[in-house]
């Protein structure tokens, strides 16, 4: 048996007992979702009735221009937290001091504040919704990925730009071709983790009435009578899935770009097989 560094591998009363529990929550878990959909099943928010207004074209033209407002703001977002997060984990691994502790000013500043209060002050400082909500989703994740690329950096084994330095160069030059590259794998996950939570932030433009996505959806609900009442629990269920399949689709999209960086071109080998090689040097 085979023992982790950091802990002992369970015997044979112990993955009984993790087996139990397993069982034990997996039961919970499925009585609740059985409770709650007969909840739902009495109340008649799955009655045809409920969800025939998502066969008009008008609405599905509304959730449709809901989720290109919510991708707009996402890659514009994206990006430039992208480049501003480049900039300040330059800054906070910069060898000047002033440029250090502006750079950590900034990054804890917009790390501590709420993102929702960020967007809310844009919005009242004269920016139009669309550009309130992108400029807090920037700032917010900026500061985030600049700790993710600032980590990735410091991960790299010292000796790689001990090395560089040796050779003669600058600390551009081995920031561009030795730290980063390498840095890339290690904080990867990191960043695609933070763009999926950067693209179900701009939910929050709901409240300052950016028409994205979720806003698409309120409009939706609460302008639309059935002889149930107000779909509201039909709507926030076809919101929520599309919520979900935009997440997984920019996960899925992020790992397979990862795997494609991490494969190494495979080298041809020149070299005759080895009894060869020994022939001709008996030779």
């Amino acid at each position: 048996m085979t023992a982790s560094v950091l802990y002992d591998a369970p015997g044979p009363t112990a993955r009984l007992r993790n087996r139990l529990y397993a069982v034990l929550c997996s039961a919970a878990l499925l009585a609740l979702t059985g409770f709650v959909a007969w909840r739902l099943t009495a109340e008649g928010q799955f009655a045809p009735s409920m969800w025939e207004l998502f066969q008009y074209s008008g609405i599905q033209q509304r959730l449709a221009d809901g989720m290109v407002s919510t991708l707009k703001a996402f890659a514009l977002a994206a990006l430039l937290s992208l480049v501003l997060g480049t900039l300040l984990a330059a800054g906070r691994l910069s060898d000047h001091a002033a440029v250090r502790r502006i750079a950590t000013a900034v990054v804890e500043l917009f790390r501590a504040l709420p993102l929702l209060i960020l967007v809310f002050v844009l919005y009242a400082s004269l920016f139009t919704p669309f550009w309130a909500l992108v400029t807090g989703l920037a700032l917010y994740n900026a500061s985030v990925q600049a700790e993710a690329f600032r980590a990735g950096v410091n991960a790299v084994p010292k000796g790689q730009s001990e090395a560089a330095y040796a050779m003669g160069m600058r600390k551009t030059q081995v920031m561009a071709t030795v730290l980063v590259p390498q840095a890339v794998r290690a904080m990867l996950p990191t960043v695609i983790g933070q763009l999926v939570v950067t693209l179900k932030d701009t939910s929050l433009g709901y409240i300052i009435t950016y028409e994205e996505l979720l806003y698409a959806g309120r409009l939706i609900a609460s302008n639309t009578t059935t002889a149930g009442g107000f779909p509201y629990v039909p709507v926030v269920i076809v919101i929520g899935a599309l919520y979900i399949a935009m997440c997984l689709a920019l996960s899925g999209t992020a790992n397979w770009i990862e795997l494609r960086g991490r494969r190494s071109p495979k080298k041809t080998s020149t070299q005759p097989p080895e009894t060869d090689t020994v022939a001709a040097r008996a030779g």
